[in-house]
């Protein structure tokens, strides 16, 4: 070895004759050279890519798809004070899906809600502490107050989707959001969770999506609570469709 080395260096000096470049001795595989490493971090970056062009692997076949209730969820979230996050839940709500497994972007979803279904756990004695307010429960100035879903006069929140973008396994989803009688767009970020072509008890096909979007509570007309109440209102949706 010791011989090998010396031949090594006399080959190689570091004289005017001798171009500047690094020169990398491989020994029985224990050292891996830049080039070769080179080559290594392009080969994954092509397989990283490919697997994202390739994106979310669907299942189930295309058609309409209606959110099964009893395994979906929607809630949202705002801060309380710079304390916590509020969470509460809407419980009725249905969303009809128009799904292409093979091209995401052509399908399309549309989302009807209940805001009279509002629903935060609140367990205090409500009245005892709002002696001035016309409603008996938390659940109900949510939802009926006019500083908040104002469902008196607003029975129904909705959002139509009018584009679907695929990223790998992400989906950018526009769409309008019809709240208090405002139109404005906004975009969701979802996710596949997964598929079957036939669910093993219905016998039809099913897919899950995971979704979230944060909105300006704002700009779709709500102030007057922004004292205690932040204006950056989080939609987090979990859920399954069934194929109709």
């Amino acid at each position: 070895m010791n011989a090998l080395r010396a031949e090594l260096a006399n080959r190689f000096s570091h004289d005017a004759s001798t171009a500047p470049r690094r020169i990398v001795l491989y020994v029985r595989g224990r050292r891996r050279g830049p080039i070769k490493r080179l080559v290594a971090a392009v080969l994954s970056l092509a397989l990283a890519s490919a697997a994202a062009a390739e994106g979310a692997d669907i299942k189930a076949p295309k058609g309409t798809y209606k959110n099964d209730p009893y395994h979906s969820s929607l809630t949202f979230k705002i801060d309380h004070m710079g304390l916590s996050h509020y969470t509460a839940r809407f419980t009725k709500f249905d969303a009809i899906l128009d799904l292409d497994p093979a091209k995401l972007a052509s399908s399309s979803v549309t989302v009807h809600i209940d805001p009279t279904s509002v629903r935060t756990d609140f367990s205090g004695d409500f009245k005892a502490g709002h002696k001035d307010s016309p409603y008996k429960t938390f659940e109900e100035e949510i939802a009926r107050g006019d500083k908040f879903l104002n469902a008196d006069k607003f029975s129904t929140i909705t959002f139509k989707s009018t584009k679907v973008v695929q990223a790998g396994n992400t989906l950018k989803v526009t769409g309008d959001l019809t709240f208090l009688g405002v139109t404005k767009p906004v975009t969701l970020l979802g996710s596949v969770v997964g598929s079957v072509e036939k669910h093993p008890f219905m016998g039809k096909g099913v897919v899950g999506f995971s979704a979230t979007g944060t909105v300006k509570r704002s700009d779709w007309g709500m102030i007057g609570t922004q004292a205690f109440l932040g204006d950056d209102v989080t939609i987090i949706f979990e859920g399954e469709f069934d194929q109709q």
